[in-house]
């Protein structure tokens, strides 16, 4: 099928390397344009959950996932002196809980399917793979897509796969403005490597989390004992001046921080000098329509669901087995592909994305008695006389994360 289309995918993140590998295996040439220099390390951990774990294992990106699988049992919930006051451990809720029982960091998920990239045989699709570029004008009409890129080039594409993120250019320059799509959900998240703290109380392999009023830290291990990743959030009304402004983001987290207990102190003094620092809004992306014309939005450019759901990572290379799929069975019609391709994943997202407002409120409640009226909540959840709740809530879980899967030829 070499040669029959060329596919651009704009955004070498999960979503973008994941649907670039199906369409490389099935024969369709794949320029890919990454706007960071180089493949990103590390980052947060995300979990394979519902469907995806089902994807992960027919794309053979398992044996992989074994290797860099991050050693993470469970989550304990902290007060202010870190004492814990309530587990749960990975299995509970049937794998598919606060963590999850697979779980992986970001880069090195994107790392698995770069190496199977690398390891594609001679008679796959062409690739074209561009760092440190980007699409700077996206023209079509009903033969080809004209692109202008950042760097001069100007190429033309069958298809473009807009895959590139909760801030996604290609969706602004095809569908219209971020405003029409993204929804703030009232809270912003951010995430970075710091020295691990001293005394923080958490066992090997151990997520802690420690709410505060309006706020919750985390500290996740990393494989080196010597680093950990923070994971801050907090519920704020949006504020537009935060967008791009690293400085004013580490302002606000020491203001809404300052003064709270458990190693709170040890990671705001590591907070300037993260080399890795992310922050962003907890947002959540709703579209009428994921296509238009020749493009197409794939992931979190299409239908965030926000990063309360654990779902962003499942509806990324569920989505890119999906379109790759429906593409290499139908190269010559492109809108039946695209419309195939939102037909299957439209119902998981729309159940993933039910009730996020709800999720951000009940993870960041605003007073010391809500915090303490949630670590007892939670404490009671995790006791031993409600085991055949969480059975019950396990059945509940397993139910809605039910999801019929077609199959494609190899």
């Amino acid at each position: 099928m070499s040669g029959s289309i060329r596919v651009l995918v704009c955004g070498g993140g999960i979503a973008g390397n994941a649907v670039a590998l199906q369409l490389l295996r099935a024969g369709i040439d794949t320029t890919v344009v990454e706007r960071a220099n180089a493949p990103r390390p590390g980052g947060q951990a995300v979990d394979l959950r519902g469907p995806s774990r089902e994807v992960a294992e027919r794309m053979g990106l398992m044996p992989g996932i074994a290797r860099h699988r991050l050693d993470e049992r469970g989550m304990v919930f902290v007060d202010a002196r870190g004492r814990g006051r309530a587990r749960m451990p990975a299995e509970m809720f049937g794998g598919e809980g606060f963590i999850a029982d697979i779980e992986i960091s970001r880069g090195d998920l994107n790392r698995v399917l770069l190496d199977e990239i690398a390891a594609l045989p001679a008679e796959s699709g062409v690739l074209d793979y561009r760092y440190g570029d980007w699409i700077e004008e996206l023209t079509q009409d009903d033969r080809t897509v004209r692109v202008r890129f950042a760097s001069g080039a100007s190429s033309g594409f069958d298809l473009v796969i807009g895959a590139d993120g909760l801030n996604s250019s290609t969706r602004a320059q095809v569908f219209g403005p971020r405003e029409q799509f993204v929804e703030y959900l009232g809270a912003y998240i951010g995430f970075f490597t710091i020295p691990t703290p001293p005394g923080t109380g958490l066992e090997t392999g151990w997520v802690g989390v420690y709410p505060v009023p309006g706020s919750t830290v985390a500290v996740r291990p990393d494989p080196n004992p010597a680093t950990s990743m923070a994971i801050l959030s907090t519920r704020i009304p949006a504020d537009d001046s935060l967008r791009g402004d690293t400085a004013a983001q580490q302002r606000l987290i020491r203001d809404r921080l300052a003064g709270s207990g458990w190693v709170v102190p040890s990671i705001l003094e590591a907070t300037a000098q993260a080399p890795d620092f992310y922050f962003d809004e907890v947002a959540r992306v709703r579209m009428p329509r994921w296509s238009r014309g020749r493009v197409v939005l794939l992931g979190d450019a299409a239908c965030c669901g926000s990063p309360m759901t654990g779902m962003g990572t499942a509806l990324a290379i569920t989505g890119a087995y999906l379109l790759a799929g429906e593409l290499a069975a139908s190269p010559a019609d492109h809108t039946r592909a695209f419309d195939r391709y939102e037909e299957l994943l439209r119902p998981l997202v729309t159940e993933i994305q039910k009730g996020t407002e709800q999720q951000v409120r009940l993870r960041h409640p605003e007073t010391a008695r809500g915090v303490r009226m949630t670590l007892a909540v939670l404490g009671a959840l995790t006791s031993r006389p409600l085991h055949p709740l969480r059975v019950a809530l396990t059945r509940l879980i397993g139910k809605q994360r039910e999801y019929p899967l077609p199959e494609y030829p190899r």
